[in-house]
């Protein structure tokens, strides 16, 4: 058995112990849903409470902001459990929000059947992100594609300074 630092007793200069609770559904109906539908359909599913959202989502903390055909912005507030060991916001929060941007912007472009996952990711950070910002992530599509579609994205903090950008391709899964 592993015995994990929240489990041993630990000094009071850590301060109190924290914890976080993550509720989701099981993705696996939702995702037979979605294969019906087309990627605008089932953002708008979404959006209108007829499905539920990713579990990434909750665990992160992210919220569809608005969605069009080629484009989609999400809006995260990071709480300090996704701190690293230097006292800020771990890059894999901003990197997963990136990716998620530019795929669900693919998404909508996608008939329904049709499905994508990323191949390649490239990711700029600019600035620090800490407890207390609010980030709001933008995604469109650059190129569609019948194989590769490429997309870009970008988070900008509250003061609407970019924090990251990136620029994604994704495989396009036909049945």
């Amino acid at each position: 058995m592993v015995e994990y630092l929240s489990q041993q007793a630990t000094p009071d200069s850590w301060g109190p112990a924290r914890s976080k609770t993550v509720t989701w559904h099981d993705p696996l109906p939702t995702a037979m849903a979605g294969l019906t539908m087309s990627g605008l359909e089932y953002f708008a599913a979404m959006q209108d409470g007829k499905v539920p959202g990713p579990p990434i989502g909750a665990l992160f903390g992210m919220e569809y902001e608005s969605f069009a055909e080629g484009e989609v912005v999400f809006r995260c507030a990071p709480d300090d459990s996704a701190y690293n060991p230097i006292g800020v916001v771990h890059g894999g929060l901003v990197c997963t929000l990136l990716d998620s941007v530019c795929g669900c912007a693919v998404h909508t472009t996608l008939p329904a059947g049709v499905g994508y996952t990323s191949i390649e990711l490239k990711v700029s950070y600019l600035r620090p992100v800490r407890t207390g910002d609010v980030l709001v992530a933008k995604g469109w599509v650059v190129k569609p594609g019948s194989r590769v579609s490429f997309a870009e994205g970008e988070v900008r903090n509250q003061d609407d300074k970019v924090v990251a950008s990136a620029s994604s391709s994704l495989l396009i899964i036909r049945p």
